[in-house]
């Protein structure tokens, strides 16, 4: 399988390395992908629209959207989360919902766990999708700090483990699978989920397909509009503006 440096040590789980994308990048286009034309939900709520895309990312709304907005995030990313906390619900409620803007969220991992959580995130497939990740956005810093409590050398035994076993290990160690237990996936299909080595391969080569396809990027979160990497984009505040000008509108 095609393998990255997991990264398991509690004080690498907790590094900004690859966190930030408020610093300067050079804007990129890239070829995107056709999508399928969906049937506009009966209620108009486009929100409730959701696929995969041939990228392996999910994408909320109307597929054929005037605009269509990738985020590439890291699950143990903090300034992710706090884009989730402050800028979902008005890029939802705001734009994806009456089909101007498409959402799409492709994992970009940058650990073992942050890989774990993406298996987790998506086990449920593109139904559950985005009410996990979002859940666990709101408690990262819990697990993190569930991370950090736990022993050095247990973390460091994780990195020798198999990727049929080592996923689902630390998963349990930073408490995912009682956690999405407790919201509609029972444990023995998260289970199934961590040692599913072909989603562990897609989520690998989901990132390094992303310096490929756009060079200038610079960590998570990062965005892409019609096919664009936007620069000093990183917070709601900097990234509605942008929505607003690839709609047309003014102000």
């Amino acid at each position: 399988m095609k393998r990255i440096k997991y990264l398991v040590a509690a004080a690498a789980i907790l590094t900004s390395a690859a966190c930030n994308a408020d610093k300067g990048t050079n804007g990129a286009t890239a070829t995107q992908s056709e999508l399928p034309t969906v049937q506009a939900p009966a209620n108009g709520d486009w929100s409730q629209s959701v696929i995969k895309t041939p990228e392996g990312g999910f994408l909320m709304g109307n597929p054929q959207a005037k605009v269509r907005l990738i985020e590439f995030g890291s699950m143990t990313c903090p300034h992710c989360a706090e884009f989730d906390e402050t800028g979902v619900q008005p890029l939802i409620d705001k734009y994806v919902k009456t089909g101007q803007v498409s959402w799409e969220f492709r994992n970009y991992v940058r650990d073992g766990f942050d890989l774990a959580a993406s298996l987790v995130a998506r086990c449920n497939g593109a139904k559950g999708f985005f009410p996990m990740t979002r859940a666990l956005y709101a408690d990262q810093s819990n697990w993190l700090n569930r991370i950090q409590g736990t022993p050095q050398p247990q973390l460091e035994a994780l990195q020798g483990l198999p990727p049929n076993r080592q996923f689902l290990e630390l998963a349990k160690v930073a408490g995912f699978q009682q956690f999405a237990a407790m919201r509609g996936v029972p444990e023995a299909k998260s289970a199934q989920c961590l040692s599913d080595e072909n989603a562990v391969n897609q989520l690998v080569q989901m990132t390094s397909d992303v310096t490929g396809a756009y060079p200038g990027f610079s960590g998570t979160p990062s965005f892409v509009i019609n096919g664009e990497l936007l620069e000093r984009t990183a917070t709601w505040q900097d990234l509605e503006p942008k929505l607003k000008t690839a709609l047309g509108e003014r102000g």
